[in-house]
C-alpha cells in the first residue's frame, strides 16, 4: 500500500530506502510532465528533474507543512524550470500590466466560460496533440505554467496558487489568458499545416 504523506516524509527524513523509492515513483512522472512543457527539451527536462528531486531530499528536514507533499514538490520542480530558462522576468512586467485593468471581478464562471471546451479536450488525433503541444510551447511562459498544472496535472485553483506563490484571482487569470493564448496559437498552427498539406506539389 501507498505510504501516507506523513508516513513518506517521516521515512526520507529517516533516509529510509523504500520512501525515496515511493517519493520517486509517486512523483518522477508528474514532475517530468510540468518541467518538460515548460522547457520544451527532453535534456533539459532531465536535468531539472535531478535537480528537483536532489532540491527535495536535502530540504526535506525544513519542510514545515504548510502545503501538502504534492504541492511543494511541484513548486520545487516549477521553480527549478524557470530558473533553467529565467523567463519570468522577460514577462512578468507584461502580465502586471494587463492585470491592472482586469483583476478584480474575477469569477470561476468567468474563468471558465470559453465559447467551446478546453483545447486539450478537444486533441481527438495524434496530429492535433503533436500541434497542440507545439502551441503550449509558443504562448508565454507565465501562463504556460498555471495550463499545465490545470489542464495537464489537473490540479485545482487553490493547489496551483499554493504551488505558484500567487493570489487566486491571479491564477483564475492566467489560466483564462493562457486558454485565450493556446486556442489563438493553436488555430494558427492548424491553419498553417493545413496550408501545407493543400499547396500544390511543383511539378519535375
Amino acid at each position: 500500500a501507498a505510504l501516507r504523506d506523513e508516513e513518506l516524509i517521516a521515512g526520507l527524513r529517516e533516509l529510509r530506502e523504500s520512501a525515496y523509492e515511493e517519493l520517486i515513483e509517486r512523483y518522477q512522472q508528474p514532475v517530468y510532465n510540468i518541467v518538460y512543457r515548460m522547457l520544451n527539451d527532453a535534456n533539459d527536462a532531465n536535468d531539472v528533474v535531478q535537480e528537483v528531486f536532489f532540491k527535495v531530499f536535502r530540504r526535506i528536514h525544513s519542510f514545515r507543512r504548510e502545503s501538502s507533499l504534492k504541492t511543494w514538490v511541484y513548486r520545487i520542480a516549477v521553480n527549478e524550470a524557470c530558473n533553467r530558462r529565467r523567463y519570468f522576468h522577460r514577462h512578468l512586467r507584461q502580465e502586471i500590466d494587463l492585470d491592472r485593468s482586469s483583476d478584480s471581478g474575477w469569477t470561476l464562471q468567468d474563468t471558465l466560460a470559453t465559447e467551446d471546451r478546453s483545447p486539450y479536450d478537444q486533441a481527438l488525433s495524434h496530429e492535433q496533440q503533436a500541434l497542440l503541444e507545439q502551441a503550449l510551447t509558443g504562448i508565454n511562459p507565465i501562463y504556460r505554467a498555471a495550463l499545465v498544472l490545470r489542464e495537464v496535472e489537473e490540479l485545482s485553483y487553490e493547489e496551483i496558487a499554493d504551488i505558484l506563490q500567487v493570489a487566486l484571482g491571479t491564477v483564475k487569470s492566467r489560466i483564462m489568458r493562457g486558454r485565450e493564448a493556446l486556442r489563438a496559437e493553436y488555430i494558427r498552427l492548424s491553419t498553417e499545416t493545413a496550408a501545407l498539406h493543400l499547396s500544390p506539389q511543383t511539378a519535375e
